[in-house]
């Protein structure tokens, strides 16, 4: 695909403005968070503000990784925020959320990788939102399953973690990353009777066989939930896509996800990992 190509009219996203986005954005700074709706310049803001809901992102907002699909900060992070959690927490409240999702940035610099903030973060939510769902996206932590295991221990509806890409396509686009690796935290969380869920872009230059074979991986672990959507460039300097699949391109394999034994599937797009999130926790 060349360069500047203008985006297929598939692709129209929703304005970010209104009455909920800008509410959903004050109570962001007032509480000093972050989001990977605005770090990852996500192109359903727009849709997920005005609903009033958006992805939390703990541990600071400068990753140690450089993904090159990837528009969150790198660099060196700054010291854990230990008055995050509870900020968090009443977020979560003010926003009125039945249900919320959280994620951070790769914190290599740290021995357990951010899980114990992880875990005080889910159980600050839930002390003081006992009714809210909760979805954690989580980084790899290495593999570690003792890191792992701190999170899980908080029992939160959902686990995810993504593979991004196709196992040929990993070391060009993830810099630590490893394709085994994430199928490993997809496994132990699904073997801790935990709903797991996993996701990937289109795009990148993968094969149709390439799509079926990562398929067939990540429900292999035991995977219950799948996103699949179509990698758009985030800014200036990171990788252009090599094509845009077609929304009927999508719906093939979202038929094909569900016959490989997947109980949620969205794939489309538009669709991102945390993209109309509730729904799978109906579907768990």
């Amino acid at each position: 695909m060349k360069p500047g190509r203008r985006l297929p009219p598939w692709l129209k996203m929703q304005r970010a403005s209104g009455e909920n986005y800008a509410r959903v954005k004050r109570i962001i700074e007032e509480n000093g968070l972050h989001t990977i709706c605005t770090s990852g310049n996500c192109p359903n803001i727009g849709e997920c503000w005005n609903a009033a809901t958006a992805t939390f992102m703990i541990l600071g907002d400068i990753c140690t990784r450089a993904c090159r699909f990837c528009a969150t900060r790198t660099g060196k992070p700054l010291p854990p925020d230990y008055g995050e959690p509870g900020r968090i927490a009443l977020s979560v409240r003010a926003m009125h959320l039945r249900h919320t999702v959280i994620t951070s940035v790769d914190r290599d610099d740290l021995p357990d990788g951010g899980a114990g903030i992880w875990a005080e973060t889910i159980r600050s939510v839930r002390e003081i939102n006992p009714e809210v769902t909760i979805e954690a996206l989580i980084p790899d932590f290495d593999g570690k399953p003792d890191n792992i295991q701190k999170v899980i221990d908080t029992r939160p509806e959902i686990i995810s973690h993504n593979v991004e890409t196709v196992r040929r396509l990993t070391p060009l686009i993830r810099t630590k990353a490893k394709y085994e690796r994430s199928l490993g935290v997809i496994r132990y969380v699904a073997q801790n009777g935990i709903a797991s869920k996993s996701g990937f872009m289109l795009g990148l230059g993968e094969t149709g066989n390439e799509v079926a074979e990562t398929i067939n991986d990540i429900r292999a672990t035991g995977c219950r939930i799948l996103t699949i959507g179509q990698y758009l460039r985030p800014g200036a300097g990171y990788m252009e896509p090599v094509d845009y699949i077609t929304p009927d391109k999508f719906e093939e394999y979202r038929i094909l996800a569900l016959s490989a034994g997947f109980e949620f599937v969205e794939s489309a797009p538009l669709v991102r990992s945390s993209f109309h999130a509730e729904k799978h926790v109906a579907n768990r």
